[in-house]
Order: structure tokens, then C-alpha cells, then sequence
């Protein structure tokens, strides 16, 4: 059985399909995999290789033990017993009726059923069902694994328990519900996708601007402020110190200027296709897709993870999530204080992890045996901490992107103001990076100056000391 307990049904493994099997694996659920494609093995492995490398990079810590993977030969196979069904078939509502039924036949009526339909409502997916009332949108963007968003569209009578339910398991793998009030045509965020799309069809075929040209429009401009603020908390800055009431004003009339043909769609001729195509073969041609999807995920992860340093937009999410995830634990052994895949902004013109980041993995060392001991952030909130005065790293072998490391820590001192620690840093072979030892002292942060912690934390840093000390000693080489 998975870490989580739990298992996810995907009925079609796609592009769409495979990255939700993803999601759900990486976060240690086990998934059952129905897909009739001859190839859907193969594509799916590719799939959770990319979704391997990027979505642990985006936390601090490691991810849950991965789930199992099942390809299965029915949906009946697919979907007995599961605490989930994400249904990812081509977009034919004849098709999707089939499998709901297939579904149904199979399941209670508790189960939550995601359609991941971009063109259908949910009262079109849920004709002819038994218990239509399960059956909702559960719209999400590409890439699954790494991009939060969920568009969650219940259907009219739909059972709000079952969507409550969906909802909370979908905030369990570390995506974001966005419940939609009322059934709408390509739900919220594929409507603006679509009228960027039109008008940007119209400015190729009217020959303003290339494919790339349009796309350096969005990725060098505006779609770095929507990527952190979105459309109208933008807006907002843009009218100054009156806010969003003096954007209006002062921009409400263009509104009414023919800039945009959003009302119309040209025909897409051969003749155009051939256009657009051509320049994006131009574009992007030199990389295949599987290398275009790597490029994608890596920029995604060091943009989500800026973010989440100001806990800000995506990024909150990501802290929120990784609160949820497994916390070391005092038991007289080594405390594994740090499990964590190495990102990729954290490396350097060589292509390895940089010295000021071994430096960021012993801090995240310091920081959890802080809060091992009871020194956390209600404690720092209280008025005191812990301060390091004095420390040492050994750089012992290279560290890559996408690595994962883990680091064993010791105690090598603990009673009064004093707390020392020795850290080890390996790989998953086991093979030593780098080791690293903090000397903090306990400190009154009113006075800023060296006190004694309270009796609770003082009790605690003593208990796992003597633990400790009973366990081998460092090398005198690899100490002060």
C-alpha cells in the first residue's frame, strides 16, 4: 500500500492524463493507469521522468516514498476500490459517456469522478449517468505535476459532499481548487486563453509579428506580472496611488477603440497553418518536444521557487504543502534533518551545487534540529532563538541538480546557552558530499544577548545530547 494509503484511478494516459498519474505518484499515492495506446508504457515512463526531476525541486524537503504505478487492461480494473478517478480521454463526449458508465458500473457512489475536459460542462458529462451528481470539471493546466491550478466546476444537483471531498484530496497533492460558481463554456482561464489565442492568430496572419515575436511579447513582459499578481491586482498598481478606480477611468475608453478583433476568428487556411507553423519550426524546431518540456519545467521550478521565497502567489502554496510533509524525529538516533532534491537555481557555471548553498543545506540542518528541541517559530515569536557563532564546512565531492541528498545530524553539545551539531550531507548511494558543524548559543532577542532557554527546550536539547553521546563520535580531523 502507498505511503498516503490512498489510490488514484487515470482513465486515459496522455499528455494530460500521464502528468496527473504523476502528481499523484509523487505525493505517494498509487495510481492504476488505463490506456489502450500499444505506447502508453513508454510515454507514461517519459513522463514521470521529467515530472522526477522538477516537482521535488520546488520543496525543502523530500517528498513522500513514491506511490506504485499499475497498468491496468479495463476501467473496471482502473477504478474498484480508489479513492479517486481522473477521467483524461479524448475530447468526444460519445467517448466520455462510454466511460462514465464503465465507471459507474464499477464504483460507489462516493467516489469522486474528474473529467479533465477543457470544452464540456458538467451537466453535459453527466447525461445518461446513474449518479450524475458525482461526476464535475476537474480542469487542470500543463504541466499537472508542477502547476497547481484545478479548475473544480461541480455540475447542477451536484453532491457538494463529494466535491468537498475532491477538493481536500486535491489540496493533499499540493494543488490549488478553484471552485467555479456556475457552469460556463471553457470554465475561467481557458476564456482568456482563447482570446489571447485569436488575437494572436490574427496578428500572425496579418503579418504584425512572428510566432516568437509574439511570444517574447508575453514571456519579456506582461507575463511575468500575471505569473505573481494575475490580471487586476496588476491593474490596480498600474493606477498609481488611486488603485483600481483611476485605472478605469483613465483606461475604461479604449475599450470602446477597435485595438483587438476578439469577435472574430480568421480561417485557418493552409496557407496560414503552413505560416504558423513554418515559424514555430523556426522558433523551436532545434529541440524535440521531450527537451522543450524539460526547458519548460526547469524555468517554471526556479520561477515557483522565487516565489515562494517572497510567499508569494504560487509559491505560498508550495510552503503551505510542504508543511503537510514529514518532519524529522527525535529517537536517540541520527536525525535525518534534511531529505531534499537539489534544485536547479542552485547551481553554478560548473553545473554543481555553489558553496553558498552548502552553507543553505547546514542552515535547513540547524533550523530542524531547532525545532526538534522546541525552539520553532512560536518560541522565536516568544522572543528567543538560537544564534550560530561559530561554524565549519568540509567540501568533500560534487553535488548536481536533481540529486537527492539527504544530511544525518548529531548533537555533539548540548546544556546551557550551548548547542552543537554535526552534520553529515550524502547522497542516495550513501557517498559523503560535505560535512559541516554549528556551534549556536541560546539568546534573548529583547537584549540580543546570550541567555539560558527555557526549562522545556533546555530539557529536551539535554535528553537528545545524552542520546547522542552514546552513538560514534565524529573523527577529531572533522571537528573544531
Amino acid at each position: 500500500m502507498s505511503v498516503s494509503g490512498k489510490t488514484a484511478a487515470i482513465i486515459g494516459g496522455g499528455v494530460i492524463g500521464g502528468a496527473w498519474a504523476a502528481r499523484f505518484l509523487l505525493n505517494g499515492w498509487d495510481v492504476r493507469l488505463f490506456d489502450p495506446d500499444a505506447e502508453a508504457e513508454r510515454k507514461m515512463a517519459e513522463v514521470l521522468g521529467n515530472a522526477r526531476h522538477a516537482l521535488p525541486m520546488l520543496y525543502e524537503t523530500a517528498l513522500p516514498a513514491e506511490g506504485t504505478l499499475s497498468h491496468v487492461e479495463t476501467i473496471a480494473d482502473a477504478v474498484t476500490g480508489v479513492d479517486w478517478i481522473q477521467e483524461s480521454v479524448p475530447e468526444r463526449l460519445d467517448l466520455k459517456h462510454k466511460v462514465f458508465a464503465e465507471i459507474e458500473a464499477a464504483t460507489g457512489v462516493q467516489t469522486p469522478i474528474g473529467s479533465s475536459t477543457s470544452g464540456f460542462k458538467p451537466s453535459e458529462l453527466g447525461e445518461g449517468a446513474v449518479n450524475p451528481g458525482r461526476i464535475f470539471v476537474a480542469h487542470p493546466f500543463n504541466p499537472v505535476y508542477l502547476l497547481p491550478l484545478i479548475e473544480v466546476v461541480p455540475g447542477p444537483g451536484a453532491d457538494l459532499g463529494v466535491i468537498e471531498k475532491a477538493e481536500g484530496l486535491l489540496r493533499s497533492v499540493g494543488c490549488y481548487p478553484l471552485r467555479v460558481r456556475a457552469e460556463i463554456d471553457a470554465h475561467i482561464a481557458d476564456r482568456f486563453l482563447e482570446a489571447v489565442w485569436r488575437e494572436a492568430l490574427w496578428l500572425v496572419k496579418d503579418g504584425i509579428a512572428t510566432t516568437e515575436e509574439i511570444d517574447n511579447a508575453i514571456r519579456y513582459g506582461f507575463g511575468l506580472r500575471w505569473a505573481q499578481m494575475g490580471l487586476f491586482e496588476t491593474y490596480r498598481i498600474a493606477g498609481g496611488e488611486s488603485g483600481m478606480a483611476h485605472f478605469i477611468a483613465q483606461f475604461g475608453p479604449c475599450l470602446e477603440w477597435p485595438w483587438t478583433k476578439l469577435m472574430d476568428v480568421p480561417e485557418l487556411t493552409d496557407d496560414l497553418v503552413k505560416q504558423i507553423a513554418d515559424q514555430s519550426d523556426a522558433q523551436s524546431g532545434a529541440l524535440s518536444i521531450r527537451e522543450l518540456e524539460r526547458l519548460r519545467d526547469n524555468n517554471l521550478v526556479a520561477m515557483m521557487r522565487a516565489l515562494k521565497g517572497q510567499g508569494a502567489a504560487v509559491g505560498k502554496l508550495i510552503a503551505e504543502h510542504e508543511g503537510t510533509l514529514a518532519k524529522p524525529a527525535a529517537d536517540g538516533a541520527l536525525v535525518r534533518s534534511v531529505d531534499r532534491i537539489v534544485p536547479v537555481d542552485w547551481t553554478d557555471y560548473n553545473g554543481h551545487m555553489n558553496e553558498s548553498r552548502y552553507g543553505q543545506v547546514f542552515s535547513d540542518a540547524a533550523d530542524a534540529m531547532m525545532k526538534l528541541v522546541g525552539a520553532d517559530t512560536a518560541y522565536i515569536d516568544s522572543g528567543k532563538s538560537y544564534f550560530t557563532v561559530d561554524s565549519r564546512i568540509r567540501y568533500l565531492n560534487e553535488t548536481l541538480a536533481g540529486q537527492r541528498i539527504h544530511v544525518d545530524s548529531q548533537v555533539l553539545e548540548g546544556k546551557g546557552k550551548k548547542y552543537r551539531v554535526f552534520h553529515r550531507m550524502k547522497n542516495e548511494a550513501g557517498e559523503e558530499l560535505a560535512t559541516g558543524e554549528q556551534l549556536m548559543i541560546h539568546v534573548d532577542l529583547t537584549t540580543r544577548s546570550s541567555s539560558v532557554p527555557e526549562a522545556s527546550v533546555l530539557e529536551n536539547l539535554e535528553a537528545l545530547a545524552a542520546a547522542h553521546a552514546r552513538l560514534p563520535q565524529p573523527d577529531p580531523s572533522e571537528v573544531l
